[in-house]
């Protein structure tokens, strides 16, 4: 069969080398003039660092299959996220942990007498949360929340943390030891030669043919037996029901001598600073040295209709119209719908790659059905 893939980020990568793995024909076309989508990573050609052009990009996973898959495209080296954030004038660790809780309130506490100390700040009066703000109160009081969530969530969303679903803080952990390891997966790494080397492995197959800087038209359904989509899901149809609703992101680039920050990303707490954090990408490779720094500004703001969009807000209005475009994607027909553009989901890597496993599995695993069924119908009509 031939396949049109829409969009060349991992979703679209994973699932053409599947499919063309089993003898069929991908095209793979993007509108951007490269691959790798948001992942995309370059080398900065005054220093030479490794830039993550849309932003830093940290893999991190427990599921071993995805781990083995991806290593099976290039070399990653080991790297633990380790996040600092400046808050009215002082450098603390995230996520909240016991040097988090112990420096913020002058204290050396040890990990029981720290849980206690938390209990007794949270908000007890609130039995379920309604919000994002609510969740924070009742998980770890008003002073913490205050200093390291409300004046960056703001900043991030756009809107009050009363707006937000309280889900978003469920996966915001709170460590009672000092452990500043941001994540808690078993494997976690970064790509000795930038990501886009990973996705030029991963789609460098004979099946497979690439056109960049090529925007989808329509009647190019008409050439092909089945396309994925891994653009906006509302795009596909034209808006027709209305915009879904993302943030996109700006960046502010600056060289300098040397270091400029010590670590790789800083927080901005404050909602006076205009900037949600700074990244400073040469501490994404600890292997290199180089002399001179690249940092980055990063500022949130609505994402318009000719921005890149970065992830989905997913407000009480974004699910009502989000449901519509659901009712039409079942009804497509030689239309697959995949990534976190058109399922309108925050996906990390390692779960964009499973999803995008999974679903050319099943895509291969439908037309075999179909090719008995038409053989089967054959032979009854000889």
């Amino acid at each position: 069969m031939k396949f049109l893939i829409v969009g060349a980020g991992f979703s679209g990568a994973v699932i053409a080398r599947e499919l063309a793995k089993n003898n069929h024909q991908i095209t793979i076309i993007d509108q951007r003039s490269h691959l790798a989508g948001n992942c995309y990573t370059k080398r900065d050609e005054n220093t030479q660092i490794m830039e993550h052009v849309y932003g830093p990009h940290i893999f991190h996973t427990s599921n071993e299959t995805v781990w083995e898959y991806i290593n099976g495209f290039g070399e990653f080296m080991p790297y633990i996220n380790r996040v600092k954030t400046t808050y009215n004038g002082e450098v603390y660790s995230l996520p909240i942990n016991l040097h988090t809780i112990n420096q913020f309130y002058k204290k050396s506490l040890n990990p029981t007498q720290a849980k206690a100390w938390i209990q007794s700040i949270a908000a007890t009066d609130i039995e379920e949360p309604q919000n994002f703000e609510e969740q924070a109160l009742k998980f770890i009081g008003k002073d913490l929340y205050s200093a390291f969530f409300k004046g960056y969530t703001k900043k991030q969303w756009g809107c009050d943390p009363t707006s937000l679903p309280a889900s978003i803080l469920k996966r915001l952990p709170v460590r009672f030891d000092y452990n500043d390891n941001y994540f808690a997966h078993k494997y976690q790494g970064i790509p000795k030669d930038g990501y886009t080397s990973i996705i030029e492995s991963i789609v460098d197959h004979e099946n497979i043919e690439i056109q960049l800087g090529c925007g989808f038209e329509t009647e190019m359904k008409s050439q092909f037996d089945h396309v994925i989509w891994t653009g906006k899901l509302d795009e596909w149809f034209h808006y027709q029901e209305g915009h879904l609703s993302y943030r996109t992101l700006d960046f502010m680039k600056s060289e300098a001598v040397g270091d400029f920050q010590g670590t790789a990303v800083m927080n901005y707490g404050d909602e006076d600073v205009p900037y949600t954090r700074i990244s400073e990408h040469k501490h994404f490779m600890p292997w290199e040295n180089h002399e001179k720094t690249i940092y980055f500004k990063e500022y949130s703001r609505a994402c318009g209709e000719n921005d890149i969009p970065y992830y989905p807000i997913r407000l009480v209005d974004d699910k009502e119209v989000l449901k519509k475009y659901i009712e039409l994607a079942k009804v497509q027909n030689q239309v697959t719908f995949a990534g976190r553009l058109a399922t309108y989901r925050y996906m990390d890597m390692d779960v964009t790659i499973r999803e995008a496993l999974d679903l050319a599995k099943s895509l291969l695993e439908d037309i075999n059905n179909q090719q008995k069924i038409a053989s089967f119908y054959h032979q009854e009509t000889l």
